[in-house]
């Protein structure tokens, strides 16, 4: 017999080779029904799996992520098994789930697969789901998986079985199909009763560009048709905010391939966009006792030997900038904590400095893939709203207190009201992706959850998630169609104060080692912004708004008394400009709409003779002819009620 723990902290004793299905349906077959996988000891496992040794148990069913991952996966491997049925020969790469659905990427040979063959594809997988295939597991030698796809003539799967030991290998059956994979999977392929594939794209192998480019087909599925219909839906609504769209109709940022794949260049409007949202945290900040500081954009390279970061991001960054001296490099910085250690260790430090916290908003670079770069969101330079906190052991729950506290003032200040805190921890079966000691790191993660609980946060778990030289806790954000994003981070870190040396004299006039907390609510600016123009859909708040009215005078003759307008209005920071074109007033009107400016004002020889003004909100309201002096109070209302709000 052997011990099931719960997540209740109830246990159930059963018999070795018991699975979690079993369990599940001794429970209610209701939930057994609804079972798609279940985490066994931190590791998801397909629930017919048998569990023989003691274990923690949590079952997984599609409202948990770790069952939709499973249920993709799964997907995944049913499109291969239909793409093997309609192009003999196909080789396959790797076949993942992602955040929302799945991809496989495949080599068809000469054949270049359109969009036109896609609903051929999902029928077939359609076909195929139906038949209510089991994904049966099994291990299996080096040598005879080597065999298996040396006779399928698939290079692919080869090449990753070099990279795998003997005795770790396990393939997955379902129907005709057998793939290399490490599961899990769902316990059958008839939960699956919906299925899109939703576009073709192009991907090098391994993520290499001078490696063979292949095909990339990307798709989701539901166990209900009225979730795929809710999906789609979402999609089409996600094409209106997209950021990249939207941030061209508002003239907020560009890119040019002359500056480069991934460099974002920051328009007038953007510029003012950024300048606003950064003055709002630099005097949040301020309030909460951070100093700032400026750093270069690049550091000896020896700098991020020492931190980590070229082992652990040589891979995605830049290359090594070369100077006239003899074996001298330096890296772009991939992160600004190491230049932070530095500053830290230009002074002696007393127990009683602590804590210090250092902010800057630094400019950060990674060499990320063509393929991966999407406008904002996924970028090579970017602007990380970094802070590093040095403290001593004693005072880390208060501070990492205070910038939850901090995280969550902005996410009300934006209207981000559905969130949850995933608690990302090191992946215990892979530790050579991380620095530092076991017990630094049971240290650090222990101050997270325990502080998340304090706190009263929604949480889920997440392992091999940290960060290299910490855990930290990520706030996922929902947007206002449903999107999840990662945005706030918070992470512990007693590994890299290790590996600077840094030190502060205690009470007992004896050296001892600062804990380091770094953090971003942010995140970094240019993805704050892409998923705010999202959620919002551009029409931002109107304190945060780049040009807060436009003046459309009816003709040439009244831009004097647009100017005195403007001028005044100036005079209580409230900004926008004349648009002084030759066209209608009604084409005017329009295209004030498309860059949702928060007022538009209209002045001819009426206003100029009553002195007043014309204004319409952004949508259609209008609020008549006022004096310039009732304007300006409306606008101050607007923005004392959300400042209000916040406090």
């Amino acid at each position: 017999m052997i011990n099931i723990t719960l997540p209740d902290g109830s246990i159930k004793k059963v018999e070795s080779g018991t699975s979690a299905m079993d369990i599940a349906m001794e429970i209610s077959e209701g939930l057994a029904r609804n079972v798609l996988s279940a985490t066994i000891n931190n590791e998801v496992w397909d629930a017919n799996r048998p569990i023989t040794t003691d274990s923690t148990l949590t079952l997984h069913t599609w409202n948990d992520k770790q069952g939709k991952m499973s249920f993709w996966h799964s997907s995944a491997h049913i499109m291969a098994e239909a793409l093997e049925v309609l192009y003999p020969g196909v080789k396959l790469g790797i076949g993942p789930a992602i955040d929302n659905g799945f991809y496989y990427d495949i080599d068809l040979g000469d054949h270049v697969l359109s969009s036109d063959e896609l609903p051929k594809i999902e029928q077939k997988m359609k076909e195929l789901a139906s038949q209510k295939m089991t994904f049966d597991r099994k291990h299996i030698s080096k040598d005879d998986a080597i065999a298996y796809f040396t006779d399928k003539g698939d290079e692919y799967k080869l090449e990753l079985l070099e990279e795998l030991e003997d005795g770790s290998i396990t393939f997955y059956t379902q129907g005709n199909f057998t793939d290399l994979c490490r599961g899990p999977h769902i316990p059958s392929s008839g939960k699956i009763k919906t299925i899109k594939l939703l576009n073709i794209a192009g991907a090098y192998w391994r993520g290499d560009e001078n490696r063979k480019q292949l095909t990339r087909i990307y798709g989701i599925s539901f166990p209900k048709q009225k979730e795929l219909t809710a999906y789609l839906e979402m999609l089409e609504e996600a094409k209106k905010r997209d950021h990249r769209k939207i941030g061209k109709e508002m003239e907020l940022f560009t890119f040019s391939q002359k500056v480069g794949q991934g460099l974002p260049l920051w328009l007038p409007k953007g510029t003012a966009l950024r300048e606003k949202l950064e003055n709002f945290l630099k005097k949040a900040q301020i309030q909460a006792g951070y100093l700032p500081v400026i750093t270069p954009h690049i550091g000896n390279k020896d700098l991020y030997i020492t931190s980590g970061h070229y082992e652990k991001y040589g891979q995605d960054s830049f290359q090594p900038i070369k100077t006239p001296h003899i074996d001298e490099e330096f890296l772009l910085k991939p992160m600004n904590c190491p230049h932070h250690c530095e500053i830290y260790n230009s002074s002696p430090r007393s127990y009683k400095d602590l804590p210090i916290r250092y902010a800057e908003f630094g400019t950060v670079y990674r060499y990320e893939q063509s393929g991966e770069l999407h406008g904002l969101t996924r970028a090579r330079c970017f602007t990380v709203d970094d802070a590093h906190i040095f403290c001593r052991p004693d005072q880390i729950v208060e501070e990492f207190t205070k910038v939850i506290n901090l995280v969550l003032y902005v996410f009300k200040t934006f209207n981000f009201k559905n969130y949850v805190a995933q608690i990302s921890l090191r992946d215990s079966d892979n530790k050579e992706k991380y620095i530092g000691n076991d017990e630094n790191w049971e240290k650090a993660e222990k101050a997270i959850i325990d502080t998340a609980k304090q706190q009263g946060l929604e949480t889920v778990v997440e392992y091999g998630e940290a960060a290299f030289y910490g855990p930290k806790l990520d706030f996922m954000v929902k947007d206002a169609i449903g999107r999840e994003w990662q945005l706030g981070t918070i992470q512990v870190d007693y590994n890299l104060p290790e590996r600077f040396e840094l030190e502060y004299t205690g009470s007992d006039n004896k050296k001892h080692r600062p804990v380091m907390i770094h953090r971003a609510p942010f995140g970094s600016m240019e993805r704050f912004v892409a998923v705010l123009i999202e959620h919002c859909g551009g029409n931002f708040p109107l304190w945060l708004s780049p040009e807060q009215f436009i003046i459309l005078p009816i003709s040439e003759k009244f831009h004097e008394y647009a100017e005195k307008v403007t001028q005044l209005l100036k005079n209580y920071d409230i900004c926008g400009p004349i648009d002084k074109r030759a066209e209608t007033t009604s084409r005017k009107i329009r295209d004030a709409e498309v860059s949702k400016i928060p007022y538009i004002i209209i002045v001819g020889e009426r206003e100029e003779n009553t002195e007043k003004i014309t204004v319409r909100k952004h949508g259609g309201e209008d609020l008549g002819s006022i004096s310039a002096d009732q304007f300006i109070e409306i606008v101050k209302k607007e923005i004392r009620e959300l400042i209000e709000f916040n406090n």
